[in-house]
């Protein structure tokens, strides 16, 4: 099995600005969405992604978010086992978003 692709923040930060339409999917709980969450992102917990496989697209890049990186990458994962392709984590997840900013 191949490694899961990977996007920095800031990365996704300059694609998003630069007006790419990028298929976001934020996997955090939802008090962490209360905090906020990247304008254009879906809501789905990780909880919920094994009942909700066919919300995921499969014929575009999806970048799988969270708090850190680490749940997005289990996700990853497990959708990788699933045999769903074009599949990114963004590692640092939304604390490097925000320190990014800083």
């Amino acid at each position: 099995m191949k490694p899961i692709s990977q996007i920095e923040p800031s990365e996704l930060k300059s694609r998003l600005q630069s007006g790419e339409n990028i298929y976001m999917i934020d996997v955090r709980e939802d008090d962490e969405i209360a905090q906020g969450m990247i304008a254009g992102a879906k809501h789905i917990p990780m909880g919920d992604i094994p009942s909700r496989l066919d919300e995921i697209p499969r014929n575009t890049e999806v970048i799988f978010i969270c708090r850190s990186g680490r749940r997005s990458e289990h996700v990853c994962n497990f959708l990788s086992h699933q045999g769903i392709d074009n599949i990114v984590n963004m590692s640092g997840g939304m604390l490097q978003w925000y320190a990014d900013e800083e």
